[in-house]
């Protein structure tokens, strides 16, 4: 079973960066698409960025492209979302989240309801 912990929140400054890590066990990361997730009180879970399972594809949405950078490093079974630039309506709780796809593949699905396993999120606070 597929097990994801995000870390690397915390408390940052406007124009300030971060960087989250989404570290799986229990499976291969190379078989799955990773998503990660934004979601504030009361609002609904906002895809931010995927990346495939080939690593050769990515999404992000429309709010931090240009700021944001997913990237995934096979040997430490590791899926990183760095941000940038970052602004207080970026403040959220921040998941990781993983579908089987195969390996070599495409798909970068940026929709909640594709994916079967979440971590437990990690906060992101932007405030000065």
């Amino acid at each position: 079973q597929l097990q994801l912990v995000e870390s690397g929140g915390g408390l940052v400054q406007p124009g300030g960066s971060l960087i989250l890590s989404c570290a799986a066990s229990g499976d291969s990361l190379a078989f799955y698409a990773i998503g990660w997730f934004r979601q504030t009180p009361g609002k609904e879970r906002e895809g931010v960025s995927s990346i495939s399972s080939s690593g050769d594809s990515t999404a992000y949405t429309d709010s931090v492209k240009g700021r944001f950078t997913i990237s995934r490093n096979g040997d430490k079974n590791t899926v990183y979302l760095q941000m940038s630039s970052l602004k207080p309506e970026d403040t959220a709780s921040y998941y990781c989240a993983a579908v089987f796809v195969g390996p070599l593949r495409v798909d970068v699905p940026l929709s909640a309801n594709e994916y079967t396993f979440w971590g437990q999120g990690t906060q992101v606070t932007v405030s000065s």
